[in-house]
């Protein structure tokens, strides 16, 4: 039994050839293999204004933004204690000196990568 004619919209029979420098190629080649897409597919939904499949973030990403959270998340808690003078500067130094501390340590991270 063969496979069954598709409709006429539903067919890929057009072909269109773009030329493009060396750039743009890297910038679009670059942008498709970050989705985790080939080229013609990602052209064709960009240019069809299809919405484009989420951006795939690794482990290692994911993990640097969560301690990127806590980071700011700690700098808020400090800053708000420091307006209501709830803080010993002694202790705000530690936990400041630990927070640049690990903003180095992320930094490092992100430049070895």
């Amino acid at each position: 039994m063969a496979r069954p004619k598709k409709d006429i919209e539903s067919l890929k029979a057009i072909r269109v050839n773009v030329r493009m420098t060396v750039n743009d190629y890297l910038l679009v080649s670059g942008n498709a293999a970050t989705l985790g897409m080939g080229i013609p597919d990602y052209i064709r939904k960009r240019v069809t204004g299809r919405p484009l499949p989420r951006t795939k973030i690794t482990p290692e990403d994911r993990r640097l933004f969560v301690e990127l959270s806590r980071i700011g998340n700690n700098i808020n808690q400090l800053t708000k204690n420091s307006h209501l003078r709830m803080h010993s500067p002694k202790i705000l130094h530690q936990q400041l000196a630990e927070l640049r501390r690990m903003l180095h340590e992320l930094k490092s991270n992100i430049k070895n990568k």
